[in-house]
């Protein structure tokens, strides 16, 4: 007989968000931690190197926990496609800790044909308002930044030169610069010094050295 496993999946869109109350309530049902898949990317598509991984391994009779069905993802179709691949395809099962009572595949599979379809139905109800949820967040997305550029501020990365390094820096620069010039120092272990990188290393000396000329 096989064993059954859980699995957790965590989600966040970017690699700026934080995954530990997800992770912690993985932690808190059970799922060991080298059993819970992290992606940091977005809901829009199924191509993530951690999702892909989990379906790997997942066999019939497992049990995968999602804190929430946006968790899973955000594009209507591909929710419905993925779900059904995973609990009737593979004979795994979901369940969503949101909507724990409404979303656990293990209860529509004793309802038969009818809980199929009662899952089919409400699957589309759920994935509809993911999507939309993802379309409403880009278009608020969207007004943020015509409002910021209308406003003049400068959207992206701060721009790093000369003027914008800290005390710390300026004083770091002016106590190592000769050094490398002499070749004393690495431009590595100065960029380590300025905790700089690259591209804003060569900006910044190219700077200084016009200003001691």
């Amino acid at each position: 007989m096989t064993n059954t496993k859980i699995f957790g999946y965590v989600r966040v869109s970017d690699k700026g968000q934080n995954i530990e109350r997800q992770d912690m309530k993985m932690l808190g049902i059970g799922v060991a931690e080298r059993d819970i898949f992290i992606d940091k990317a977005s809901g829009k598509n199924f191509d993530r190197p951690q999702y892909k991984a989990l379906k790997s391994v997942i066999r019939a009779g497992d049990l995968i926990y999602i804190d929430a069905l946006d968790r899973l993802g955000r594009n209507y179709d591909e929710i419905k496609t993925e779900w059904q691949h995973i609990t009737r395809k593979l004979n795994a099962d979901i369940v969503i800790l949101e909507n724990q009572e409404l979303f656990d595949s293990r209860k529509f599979k004793s309802m038969g044909d009818m809980g199929k379809l009662m899952e089919d139905q409400f699957l589309s109800l759920l994935a509809y308002v993911a999507e939309q949820e993802r379309k409403k967040m880009l278009q608020r997305q969207k007004e943020g930044i015509a409002v910021a550029r209308a406003q003049g501020k400068h959207l992206g990365r701060p721009k790093i030169n000369l003027s914008t390094l800290t005390k710390k820096q300026r004083a770091d620069l002016d106590s190592n610069f000769q050094a490398w010039e002499k070749k004393e120092l690495s431009g590595v272990e100065l960029m380590g010094i300025l905790e700089l990188k690259k591209n804003s290393f060569y900006k910044v000396v190219k700077e200084y050295k016009e200003t001691i000329q």
